[in-house]
């Protein structure tokens, strides 16, 4: 069987209403869509991508040799089975790969929005991607997965739209993002606010693309710091040193180094910034609890089978965070939920990274 990858935009003409009480018209929604919808449309599988992810979650264009990113775990065979279940992932809005953002034109004019796009939530992510269901009238899911960012939407959905999905998986998330995390995103946006180049937020997206900005190339260093651990740097790198640079230069470089710069300044032209500081902003934002008196009122509404499961070293969200929503629900009584630590000393990307530790839970949970 073929993945039968498939990528689409819908566009939307219905006010959204967001959750600051601000209104989005129109907007789009990017998606990509793998394997083949059965009759009673009982086979779909939602995928949620993290802060820098996108719609295209497996599979690979004609034009790249990168494939999704989630690749791994969606295909034929794998994990999140294509030749068993219809998957969809859509991208957030607010992003910056086809659904609605703010360098998208704003309407009746052809300027972009950049800062009169109104802020989203993590609750606002998911309506719009309700929505867009409705739209291709799918009203209940079999399954909704996703990891960090995605994970929170995952819990959103469990919470908001408790009768949409039967299972759902959250991975390497928080019930509410914690000040550590918050404290690294501060990083990266000062560090793109203050980049002149940046031209407070009225920058040419062309221009950027082709050159980077090297603040924001600055702030994702100290966001890869968050994402790996203590000890999966020294079992990358160690001590190595790049062969061609002299010890005792000044700007000689560590592997690690070169890493961070690598990554820092190749992530700068493919992702757009205002972009960056409007997703941080949602991930900052995001508390399960917001709108109920506490967690355990929010839980409360949880109906579908929870899985949820956290990465011994994640840095960026604990373990222990993962373990408060698991507690909180058995408090409540709540039976139908399952809570794994996973052994791992990657770090948060565990969940991009080391697939072949979660994989057979998933096959299992989704059979």
């Amino acid at each position: 069987m073929s993945l039968n990858l498939k990528t689409h935009t819908e566009h939307f003409t219905n006010p959204l209403y967001l959750e600051s009480g601000r209104i989005l018209e129109p907007y789009d929604i990017a998606y990509e869509t793998y394997g083949e919808l059965n009759d009673d449309k009982s086979n779909v599988i939602v995928i949620c991508h993290a802060l820098t992810g996108s719609h295209h979650c497996a599979g690979t264009y004609e034009d790249e040799n990168k494939a999704g990113w989630w690749d791994g775990l969606i295909g034929s065979g794998k994990a999140i089975n294509t030749d068993k279940y219809f998957v969809i992932c859509s991208n957030v809005i607010g992003s910056c790969f086809g659904s609605s953002g703010p360098m998208s034109p704003k309407v009746p004019h052809h300027e972009p929005y950049r800062y009169k796009f109104p802020v989203v939530t993590i609750k606002d992510m998911v309506k719009a991607q309700r929505i867009l269901f409705d739209r291709l009238d799918i009203h209940r899911v079999y399954a909704i997965l996703g990891g960090s960012m995605g994970g929170m939407q995952a819990l959103q959905f469990a919470i908001h739209y408790p009768n949409f999905a039967t299972k759902i998986i959250s991975m390497a998330a928080t019930h509410a993002t914690q000040p550590w995390a918050i404290a690294f995103n501060k990083v990266a946006q000062e560090s793109i606010l203050k980049d002149p180049d940046f031209k407070q937020g009225y920058y040419d997206p062309e221009v950027i693309k082709e050159q980077g900005l090297s603040g924001m190339a600055v702030g994702r260093m100290a966001g890869h710091i968050s994402f790996l651990s203590h000890e999966s740097m020294r079992k990358k790198f160690g001590r190595e040193y790049k062969r061609d640079d002299g010890l005792y230069e000044l700007f000689g470089k560590f592997q690690v180094e070169s890493y961070l710069e690598y990554n820092g300044y190749n992530f700068t032209k493919w992702f757009d910034p205002l972009a960056y500081l409007y997703i941080t902003k949602a991930i900052n934002l995001f508390d399960l609890s917001r709108g109920f008196d506490s967690l355990s009122e929010a839980m409360t509404k949880v109906t579908a089978e929870l899985h949820l499961i956290s990465f011994r070293n994640d840095q960026l969200f604990k373990n222990f965070e993962m373990k408060e929503l698991s507690d909180t629900l058995t408090e409540i009584g709540n039976k139908n939920h399952h809570y794994i630590d996973i052994d791992s000393d990657y770090g948060h990307d565990a969940f991009l990274v080391e697939l072949d530790k979660f994989q057979d839970y998933v096959t299992d949970v989704l059979k």
